[in-house]
């Protein structure tokens, strides 16, 4: 606690994931299980001790900080892209990043424990909606007794959960995609990536994921995709949408 009364806090680890943009990260954790990451913890925090039984967990939750927000004022109430990006709500009946203190929260699945690695001990995860780089503040046990609750009511978001797109990829252009990454990128275009508030059949969007620029657009319910080139820097591309 400082004089000012702020607290301040300091990341544990790093996430590492093919999203080197926010554009077309999934809208929340979990949509796309497929998609895999590493949990590198800092320097201070490499101790195997601190994952004692950690093993035993299938799904683990990160606290972490909506860094590329940074420096963004918050509102009191924004627009949820998948209500058209039209419809106002609280931020505090969201999960906008643009929030007072731009804190995350993120169930997800833990598939092993890597602690050969050079960086290791290292979170092997699954189903993450985060930014490569994301700082982490904090990792805790998912526990199924009290942290699920099947009787909850959804609010507006029970008419959005749905919203799935036909994906038409082309085979030549697939097979140009490591095999490993096949499926994660057509869940994340199936999820459609595109602002809420943009369904222009004209519009052409470049997804960048892991290293390569997918060139796509979206006519009624079809993601189509015409393009796929691989990105220099292995970030992303100069230009996302034309």
């Amino acid at each position: 606690m400082t004089d000012s009364g702020s607290l301040l806090i300091h990341p544990i680890a790093r996430i590492q994931t093919g999203f080197s943009s926010k554009f077309g990260i999934p809208r929340q954790s979990g949509l796309v299980e497929t998609l895999q990451g590493r949990v590198v913890f800092e320097p201070e925090y490499r101790q195997a001790e601190a994952l004692r039984e950690l093993e035993g967990f299938s799904h683990i939750w990160l606290i972490w900080h909506f860094s590329a927000c940074s420096g963004r004022k918050w509102h009191a109430t924004v627009r949820p892209p998948r209500l058209g990006g039209n419809r106002r709500v609280g931020v505090f009946a969201s999960r906008s990043p643009f929030r007072p203190n731009g804190l995350g929260l993120s169930c997800v699945r833990l598939t092993g424990i890597d602690c050969s690695a050079a960086d290791g001990p290292v979170l092997l995860v699954a189903g993450a909606d985060l930014l490569d780089g994301t700082p982490v503040f904090d990792i805790k046990p998912y526990v199924p007794l009290t942290d699920c609750r099947p009787d909850a009511a959804e609010g507006y978001t029970a008419g959005t959960k749905t919203h799935l797109l036909q994906v038409d990829f082309p085979p030549a252009l697939l097979e140009q995609i490591p095999e490993r990454l096949r499926a994660p990128l057509l869940g994340i275009l199936a999820e459609d990536p595109r602002p809420g508030y943009d369904d222009s059949p004209e519009k052409v969007y470049g997804l960048p994921f892991a290293g390569f620029d997918v060139g796509f657009a979206v006519e009624g319910e079809t993601l189509r995709v015409f393009r796929v080139t691989a990105c220099e820097d292995g970030g992303a591309p100069a230009d996302q949408s034309g």
